[in-house]
């Protein structure tokens, strides 16, 4: 049953896979590394996150600007700008109500007064009247200012944007 040829054949069918094996592995490793014998040189395998080493000094944050000096120097024109991302919710025409409550006359106007407009009552326990302190610290985080407010916005994180904003506000009803 097994001769000679049999058996050479066996064993040549071995040679060949093993040499077909040899020759994927030297092409894989050519395409994978750009050169043959590119061990030399070692590449980094995904993105290195930089880390602050143990015991260093935390960077120094920026100093904490007054939001009055701020809303002293706020420019209304540059808050018109910033109120392109309040437009999708939020008209300024009083009386026309969107997703958000109109925001004609919303600077010294007392909180939950838009007419049409029904509100969560998440507001009434935080503020009173938007004034420019309340309008800032509820731009910069709705959820967090107001827990259970109907707002979904995710807040405007710089300041002089804020006081932009609130600054144009201000300006729409004389």
């Amino acid at each position: 049953m097994f001769d000679t040829m049999t058996m050479t054949k066996l064993i040549g069918g071995f040679c060949g896979a093993f040499l077909i094996f040899l020759l994927g592995g030297w092409a894989a490793e050519t395409i994978y590394h750009g050169a043959p014998g590119g061990h030399g040189e070692e590449h980094a395998q995904g993105y290195m996150i930089e880390v602050a080493e143990v015991g260093a000094e935390p960077a120094e944050a920026e100093p904490e600007v007054d939001f009055a000096t701020l809303m002293a120097s706020a420019d209304a024109a540059e808050g018109e700008k910033v109120f392109k991302n309040c437009r999708s919710c939020h008209a300024i025409e009083a009386g026309k109500n969107g997703t958000g409550p109109y925001l004609h006359g919303v600077v010294g106007r007392q909180v939950d007064t838009a007419t049409g407009y029904t509100y969560s009552g998440a507001l009434e326990a935080v503020v009173e009247v938007w004034d420019a302190d309340h309008l800032n610290g509820f731009l910069a985080d709705p959820k967090g200012y107001a827990p259970g407010t109907k707002m979904s916005f995710k807040g405007i994180s710089k300041a002089e944007d804020r006081a932009n904003l609130i600054a144009y506000l201000d300006s729409l009803d004389g």
